[in-house]
This record gives C-alpha cells, sequence and structure tokens, in this order.
C-alpha cells in the first residue's frame, strides 16, 4: 500500500532513452547524484550533542530540535533571562524536516493568502499584518544575534505553466493587493524574459515574497544562540510519552526522566507523545534535486538575475531556487503519504520520484542538458487538514504545542513557537483569540481510512491538473466541507 502512483506533468516530457536507446537527460543526470541533503551533507555541520543521561529537571522543557523549538528557546531566553531551559533533539539538530526543506522564507502564516482567505477570511487583514511583523523580526533576530543563515531577500516568482493556470496566477495578485502587496504582471514574454523557460505562460513577481536561505544554517545558527543565552541542548534523546504530576510534568525518554513545570512539544511531523496531536498531523514526504555548481554560460542560459524563489500554480507544483554557490534546487510535485504515517529514514530515497523530477526539470530547463544533480534525498513535511499551523494545549495549560506548516514553516515556526510560548505563559493574551489559534483543524481519520483519504485526494489533484484545473466531484466536496486547498 505503499507504493505511489506516478502522474505526469501536464506538459510533454523528454522520453526516457533517446533514439540511440541510451538514458535519457534525466537518467544521465542522476547516474552520480549523492544521496544526501544537500543543506546537511557540508564540513561546517556541527557535531553531534550528546545526549540526556538519566533524571533531570526544567522550567521549561522543548520536544524537538528543528525550527519550532529552537525558535521558541530563543524567545523564551529572550523574554526572561536566566530562565532554566531544557530542550532535547531525538536524533541531531536540524536533522529531520526543518534540516531538509526547500529554505523558502515566506512571510504568510497561512500557507498563502488564498489559503488564508479560504479558512480565515474574517482575519485576514490581522494574519497579513502578524506575518510581516514575525518576518521582520526573524530577520532581525539572526542580524543581532549574528546567525548566517544565508538569507536572500530575493522575493517570489509565481508562474503559471499552461494557459489554464493564468486565471489562477490573476486570482492570486489580486488577493495579494487587496492587502496592499506590491506585485508585477508579467506576460508571457516578459516572464520568459525574466527566467528563460519555454513552460511559462504568465507570472507574478511579488517584491515583498520573502526569500531564500540554508535552513540548516538557520538551525545551527538558533542553537547555538538557545546556547549562550543559556539553554541546555541535548541530541540523540527520544521522549516516549508524558503524564501530569501534582507540580509537574513528568517526561520519559530512552534514558530517563525529566520533570518540568511546562513542556512545548515541537514534533512537527514527526510522531508526537500527545494523541490529540497526532490526529491534527500527517507526515507527508517530499522529494528534493540539487544541481551541480552552474557555470557562467549555463548561468546566462537560464536568466534569473533577481534570484527569486520560484513555485508554479498547479495543484501538484515544482519549487525552485538558487544556492550561494549558483546550485538550482528543483523540489516538489508529488507528495507521498506512506501509510501508517512512517516517518523513517528509509523513506529518504526513493528513486521513481527522483526520476520524474528530473525529466520535469529538463522540460522547464531543456538548455541545461548534460547539468548532473549533485544531491537527492526527501524529508517529511507536517500537514493539517487546512494546510496551516495546528496549535493548542493540554494538561491544564502546562504543555503546549505548534506543528504543521505543510512545507512552510521557515517563517511560520516563528510565529507558532511564540504562540506556543504564550500559551504556557500568558494564557490570557489576546494573540490566543486568532480563529488560526483557537480553532483547531479538523482531524485526520484514523488507518486504513487516512491512507484511504489522502490517496483518493492527490489522484484527484492530479486530474484536477490534467484537467487545466478543473476541480472534480472529490476535490468539489472537501472544499464544501472547507477542507478545500488554495496554494
Amino acid at each position: 500500500m505503499t507504493a505511489p502512483t506516478q502522474v505526469p506533468l501536464p506538459l510533454e516530457v523528454t522520453p526516457r532513452t533517446d533514439a540511440a536507446g541510451r538514458p535519457d537527460a534525466a537518467r544521465r543526470a542522476l547516474e552520480d547524484t549523492r544521496p544526501a541533503c544537500f543543506w546537511l551533507d557540508c564540513e561546517e555541520r556541527p557535531e553531534v550533542g550528546e545526549p540526556l543521561a538519566g533524571d533531570a529537571e526544567a522550567d521549561l522543557l522543548i520536544v524537538g530540535g528543528g525550527f519550532t523549538g529552537l525558535w521558541a528557546a530563543v524567545l523564551a531566553l529572550e523574554a526572561e533571562p536566566g530562565r532554566d531551559v531544557l530542550l532535547v533533539e531525538s536524533e541531531r539538530i536540524a536533522e529531520g524536516a526543518s534540516g531538509r526543506n526547500g529554505g523558502f522564507a515566506d512571510a504568510s502564516l497561512t500557507h498563502g493568502v488564498l489559503n488564508g482567505l479560504q479558512h480565515f477570511a474574517d482575519e485576514m487583514h490581522t494574519l497579513e499584518e502578524l506575518g510581516r511583523e514575525n518576518f521582520s523580526e526573524l530577520v532581525g533576530t539572526t542580524e543581532r544575534h549574528g546567525i548566517d543563515a544565508r538569507f536572500e531577500a530575493s522575493g517570489k516568482l509565481e508562474v503559471a505553466v499552461g494557459e489554464p493556470w493564468v486565471p489562477d496566477l490573476r486570482e492570486w495578485q489580486e488577493a495579494l493587493q487587496c492587502f496592499g502587496e506590491e506585485s508585477v504582471w508579467l506576460e508571457r514574454e516578459a516572464v520568459r524574459a525574466e527566467v528563460h523557460s519555454p513552460t511559462y505562460e504568465a507570472g507574478v513577481y511579488h517584491p515583498g515574497g520573502g526569500g531564500v536561505l540554508d535552513p540548516a544554517r538557520l538551525c545551527w545558527g538558533l542553537a547555538e544562540t538557545a546556547r549562550r543565552l543559556g539553554a541546555r541542548i541535548f541530541e540523540g534523546t527520544s521522549v516516549s510519552g508524558l503524564r501530569a504530576r501534582k507540580d509537574w510534568i513528568e517526561v520519559r525518554t530512552d534514558q530517563g526522566r525529566i520533570r518540568a513545570r511546562k513542556v512545548l512539544l515541537a514534533t512537527n511531523a514527526f510522531r508526537a507523545p500527545l494523541a490529540r496531536m497526532r490526529r491534527g498531523v500527517v507526515p507527508v514526504w517530499d522529494y528534493v534535486l540539487v544541481t551541480e555548481p552552474l557555470s557562467a554560460s549555463q548561468k546566462e542560459s537560464i536568466g534569473w538575475a533577481r534570484r527569486q524563489g520560484i513555485g508554479d500554480t498547479a495543484n501538484q507544483f515544482h519549487y525552485y531556487r538558487l544556492t550561494q554557490d549558483d546550485r538550482v534546487l528543483w523540489g516538489g510535485y508529488d507528495a507521498i503519504y506512506y501509510y501508517g504515517s512512517s516517518t523513517g529514514a528509509e523513506r529518504q530515497q526513493y528513486a521513481p520520484t527522483f526520476e520524474t523530477l528530473a525529466e520535469h526539470f529538463f522540460t522547464t530547463f531543456p538548455q541545461l542538458e548534460g547539468l548532473h544533480f549533485s544531491h537527492k534525498w526527501g524529508g517529511p513535511i507536517g500537514t493539517t487538514t487546512r494546510f496551516c499551523l495546528d496549535s493548542g494545549s493540554a494538561l491544564k495549560g502546562r504543555v503546549a504545542w505548534s506543528i504543521g506548516y505543510t512545507g512552510l514553516g521557515v517563517g511560520a515556526s516563528r510565529f507558532g513557537a511564540r504562540a506556543a510560548l504564550q500559551r504556557l505563559d500568558h494564557p490570557d493574551d489576546p494573540l490566543l483569540d486568532l480563529e488560526l489559534l483557537r480553532r483547531r483543524p479538523f482531524p485526520w481519520p484514523p488507518e486504513p481510512l487516512r491512507w484511504l483519504v489522502i490517496q483518493m485526494t492527490r489522484h484527484a489533484l492530479a486530474r484536477a491538473d490534467r484537467n487545466g484545473g478543473r476541480r472534480g466531484p472529490w476535490l468539489r466536496l472537501l472544499d464544501a466541507l472547507g477542507l478545500g486547498f488554495d496554494s
């Protein structure tokens, strides 16, 4: 039940063999690709930290060493210097979803303005303002603490790959304009002059659409900052459960127990120790390729002078960007759910998806044929039924969480960390009255219904893409139930 069905891009793709029967450009490009995450495969990666041996106590225990957990540690200690903060991570800092994403830093808290309007129309002006404020503070914190996340404020370029997607692009631009966001409409020739791809029919350049960064370096920098502020961080320490005591929350680890007055759970796509959290989010696997560095002539052949992060308007969309050493990171399209919410490391490599991604890459940039991919990897995305944040509390407000950013957690995770801290420390904060934070997403059903629903939705989205975006009965039903998705 775990093998996904691959669906072709609604474009003509390169054949898998050439006229002489040799492997096509996509397969040749993957022949020597390293099965590793580009961001983590570097000499600057910190050594793995020590595990927590035996029992411990803390005022605030944070479970999870990704974006949310690390932001929570930094925010907690900036607000209250000297606070006893303990963070445990089951693997290594940045090893999970946070260090494996594409590094797109977006100001949106709702997975885009259209998705936000579908779920939180009455408070979208507030949410957009909070998103801009949160993003500004994110950048300011990295600058203040000297965190070299290699951030580029390059903005965003959204493209229509095929005429049927042009109206959706118009709708997105109109929504941006409603909230005072600057945007530039690019007709076919203009967008192809911006980035040289024969697949583009139109584009919208959003200068204020955030930028790109190195997600692993952001994690490592946040961890070092948290330690410098006084946090204790232990890696290789798994949490198996928790329960309330009279004055403490007792948390079981693989080597002992932690007694904490308050607990913040930042497990995102990975299995949480609370059942009510596990009903709110599922892990969906996304796969990514990174090319070898482009030569000067290859860079000239694709343009891309503004270095924007790029995405397209299809349901099964691609995202891509340049790294600082001028590689192309290329990901997205066919997110995969494995039965039983599997997040095992064996899922990090999946050859059929890599081949499909490579074919689509050379369809988008045929002038780059001959270029090779240096890295390939996958990572789990914590996904809710409304495609954005799930935040809540339990055990009389002594345990709180924020999870489920659905791939746009680089920026929104800081806001999620702030919300979870407020639940623990200031539960009367008006911020928590926001519908985004007050109302939880519709829960995912248990297995095997969970797997069936997700597969039906994946195939329905693929059919919609083949039909120029026209949504069939299943997607229309989800829309009517408030479970539809607009990127």
